[in-house]
């Protein structure tokens, strides 16, 4: 049986503490995939730093058409993270340029669909922005989303923490403490945020 949560109350709505990642959902098709077979995945090399979240929100961007796309319709709880190659992951297409590269899967609960979707309003070309439960249950817009500056460094010590407790479980290298540029645009710094976004096509 297909899983698809409506939203209706403030049960199935995050926990304002949880730690949130919007990620981008390339197309329909992939947004089927994590709806039907619960998994999400994310080539290593483009992935944001941290990936052990409590959430998931997908970011559908121009493919998804007109009155689905540039907005997040979707949620869904994070479940595990695996660090795979793509060949094991989709087994049916052995022969894909990506074939041996390594990957998260990422595996998901149901997803949630919005009642609102959230919005982006200036700022389209987004791939990866953390954000808390708070901010996600009260979000218009992928502006609404954004953490503060004095907001910044208390959740990128939640997400280091978090990210510690899956490492304690698996020999993954201890993530760097420090706020980089590429960190600081998932933060919330939107116009540091790279233009060429066009990776994920294919993944």
């Amino acid at each position: 049986m297909v899983e698809w949560n409506q939203q209706q109350d403030n049960e199935t709505i995050p926990p304002d503490h949880a730690l949130i990642l919007t990620a981008i959902i390339p197309s329909p098709r992939d947004l089927e995939i994590a709806r039907v077979l619960g998994w999400y995945r994310i080539p290593f090399r483009f992935a944001p730093k941290i990936v052990q979240v409590d959430f998931i929100a997908f970011y559908q961007p121009a493919a998804f058409g007109k009155g689905h796309e540039h907005c997040v319709e979707t949620f869904a709880s994070v479940r595990g993270v695996e660090l795979t190659t793509r060949r094991e992951i989709i087994q049916k297409e052995p022969n894909h340029p990506r074939a041996d590269e390594e990957y998260y899967k990422i595996q998901l609960g149901p997803l949630t669909q919005l009642k609102n979707p959230i919005r982006a309003d200036k700022w389209k070309r987004i791939t990866f922005l953390y954000t808390t439960g708070s901010r996600f249950a009260n979000a218009k817009t992928i502006n609404d989303l954004v953490v503060h500056s004095d907001e910044r460094e208390v959740l990128w010590r939640s997400l280091r923490e978090k990210a510690a407790e899956f490492q304690a479980q698996s020999d993954q290298d201890p993530q760097s403490e420090d706020l980089d540029e590429n960190i600081l645009a998932m933060l919330g710094e939107l116009h540091l945020i790279r233009e060429k976004t066009d990776w994920y096509q294919g993944i």
